[in-house]
């Protein structure tokens, strides 16, 4: 016997514009993508690389794409963690245990045959992290090509997979990505938060005080020498969720509308401008042994064969274990397609990558690993939905 849940309009509509403009996003992506390599190899590959490392002020163009306008991608990432944790599909335990077993699954295994295979140069350590991450806005997009063949439980699967997989990029960049701490930066970075908090306490619903006080958490962090864009999680977490005290999440709650003000901006302009501005890489005169290196294997082979084999494998130990069922109406073959799209991991893969390394070398290295592994997945998980066939429907309880 199941326990029912009260219908949850503003959530339900969120997710469901959520994977809309996801799958639209996914593709604006790609195109972004695309353009980046064809600029990177053509005659317009000095200019673009000029117009990236110019200055602005105290930054450069690319460290104020990757440094600022991420930090409202990890705003906005922030504001899904915490409606999904508080009111969502990642609200009781029993909801969590699946997606979380999954996504810890799915970062273990890539880790470790990224080592596996950069074993023999001791330097390339700290890329460890690259193959963890899943893009959820290209996963969404492949899976938006394929209409009902994918049951809508597998694109939830997806989504909540991708969302703790964000959890723990976020932990990994805090933690794994710091350098330089600056104990008077980080005091000024907890009191704004703590500012923040006080206005959700005093029940404060008008948007610009909290994004007043994120301008200033960013620059505060910015200065601690922890990554910057961590300020946007932070701050998502006192946004305040509710409308009205005691109630669920509604669409004229703060964060909801954050939210849905946010994430156009962030679906059509940032992520493709990041996407644009990291993934040109200029393959004239790579040789074999480059391209074949241990850190583009490494990165590569960790996406694509160890998400798939982290993400199923923990799939199949909740089910063989009763700790929890696989998604209704999704047959083994389809959980193996969507573990295959997790293995796309292309915004947070080079976000990391440009954290681990500075080398421009390493770096270009970095994309190549990432573009292959993330377009092998993409391609093999589409095959395996595409040809999957129509969704089962889901037995009826005895």
């Amino acid at each position: 016997m199941t326990r029912s849940k009260a219908p949850r309009r503003g959530p339900v509509s969120a997710f469901r514009e959520f994977l809309r403009q996801e799958a639209a996003g996914g593709i604006l992506l790609l195109v972004a993508a695309v353009l980046a390599l064809a600029v990177a190899n053509s005659g317009l590959a000095g200019l673009y690389g000029e117009a990236l490392h110019a200055y602005i002020g105290p930054l450069s163009v690319l460290h104020w794409i990757n440094d600022g306008l991420m930090a409202l991608f990890f705003l906005l990432v922030g504001l899904e963690i915490k409606r999904e944790l508080v009111d969502g599909h990642l609200a009781s335990w029993s909801d969590r245990t699946l997606p979380t077993l999954a996504a810890l699954g799915g970062m273990a295994v890539p880790a470790l045959i990224y080592l596996a295979v950069t074993s023999s140069d001791p330097g390339l350590a700290p890329g460890w992290a690259i193959p963890c991450a899943t893009d959820i806005a290209f996963a969404i997009g492949v899976m938006a090509m394929l209409g009902s063949r994918v049951p809508t439980s597998l694109k939830l699967f997806l989504t909540t997979v991708a969302i703790v997989d964000d959890m723990g990029a976020v932990v990994i960049i805090a933690l794994g990505y710091s350098s330089g701490i600056s104990g008077l930066a980080l005091l000024a970075a907890a009191a704004v938060l703590g500012t923040m908090f006080v206005l959700n306490r005093l029940g404060v619903k008008a948007l610009s005080p909290y994004l007043g006080l994120f301008a200033l958490l960013w620059l505060a962090v910015l200065m601690s020498g922890v990554h910057a864009t961590i300020a946007g999680v932070l701050a998502a977490s006192v946004i305040p969720i509710r409308a009205t005290p005691g109630a669920p999440d509604a669409a004229d709650s703060p964060l909801h509308r954050l939210e849905h003000g946010l994430h156009p901006w962030v679906a059509f302009l940032i992520v493709p401008l990041f996407g644009f501005a990291n993934a040109g890489v200029s393959l004239a005169g790579a040789e074999r042994g480059e391209i074949l290196g241990p850190l583009p294997l490494g990165i590569a082979a960790g996406l694509f064969v160890g998400k798939q084999i982290g993400v199923l494998g923990a799939v199949w130990l909740c089910h063989r274990f009763r700790l929890a069922a696989r998604p209704a109406g999704a047959s083994w073959l389809q959980v193996y397609g969507t573990a295959l799209l997790c293995g796309i991991g292309f915004t947070m893969s080079l976000f990391i990558g440009s954290l681990a390394f500075n080398d421009p070398e390493l770096v270009d290295a970095v994309k190549i690993g990432v573009l292959a592994g993330s377009l092998a997945s993409g391609l093999a998980g589409f095959l395996v939905l595409r040809l999957a066939g129509k969704p089962r429907r889901p037995r009826q309880a005895s």
